[in-house]
């Protein structure tokens, strides 16, 4: 889950991807609050193990997927950013299914990410870099414009209070941001249990000059959301919120 402190405005979505960084980022808004948790040993393992290979130092620099995803990248293979995958369970489970596709994942939990480092190990994925770093700083210096094919945000934290739905990660700024990032035809893929959250979400995607409603064109029937796609799985926590009669929310924008 992803989580958005009190913070001052994103800077513009057109923001050079080459710009270098000065001086330390004040009071700028973040995609991730510090959670506590303690790393196993397994996880501590993962890291010592397999940390060198997949985990992506943050830069404030442009990327190139060939060296990134090196050996394993061979243009034109699509690139997903994942932002905030939590224990990493569901995005190992993508990962796998879409084999063919890379994926960039930033988290800043620890434990979060020694527990998908695991899960590489153990699924034998070559198909993901993690970069344990703020992913708003990411996208503004290290992701070039139109570098990317999809975006997924599962389960963002909601911010239940009104008085704090300002901290919510999915605002205008930062979705103008991932649009000018994305390829024409590229997708951004939100999802979550919260009701209000989800009519906020298509609000502010749906007010997004670069992109459009893919579930609206497909399935109306759905006023703008969208059928859970087949490469997302059901977690733990949403399979038991169905069983409560609880919804879940899918909203699938692509590029223009």
């Amino acid at each position: 889950m992803t989580t958005t402190p009190d913070s001052t405005e994103l800077p513009s979505a057109d923001a050079p991807a080459t710009e270098t960084v000065a001086k330390p980022f004040m009071r700028t808004i973040k995609s991730f609050v510090k959670r506590a948790g303690r790393t196993t040993a397994g996880q501590a393992k993962a890291f010592t193990d397999l940390g060198p290979q997949f985990l992506l130092p943050y830069q404030a620099a442009p990327v190139q997927w060939e060296q990134v995803f090196a050996p394993n990248y061979q243009a034109p293979q699509p690139v997903v950013l994942e932002i905030g995958f939590g224990m990493g369970e569901a995005t190992a489970h993508i990962a796998a299914t879409m084999a063919d596709t890379h994926f960039l994942c930033c988290e800043v939990h620890e434990p979060g990410v020694g527990a998908l480092l695991k899960r590489i190990g153990e699924r034998e994925l070559k198909n993901i870099r993690i970069c344990a770093h703020d992913a708003v700083e990411v996208i503004d210096h290290m992701l070039p414009l139109q570098s990317l094919d999809g975006v997924h945000i599962f389960f963002p934290d909601p911010w239940h209070k009104t008085k704090h739905n300002k901290r919510r990660l999915i605002q205008a700024p930062l979705v103008a941001k991932l649009a000018a990032r994305l390829r024409p035809g590229g997708y951004l893929h939100c999802a979550t249990d919260w009701q209000p959250y989800a009519e906020q979400i298509l609000e502010v995607l749906s007010a997004e000059p670069l992109l459009r409603n893919r579930g609206l064109q497909t399935h109306p029937q759905l006023e703008g959301y969208a059928p859970k796609p087949h490469y997302r799985p059901l977690t733990k926590f949403e399979s038991r919120g169905i069983r409560l009669g609880h919804g879940v929310w899918d909203l699938v924008f692509e590029r223009v």
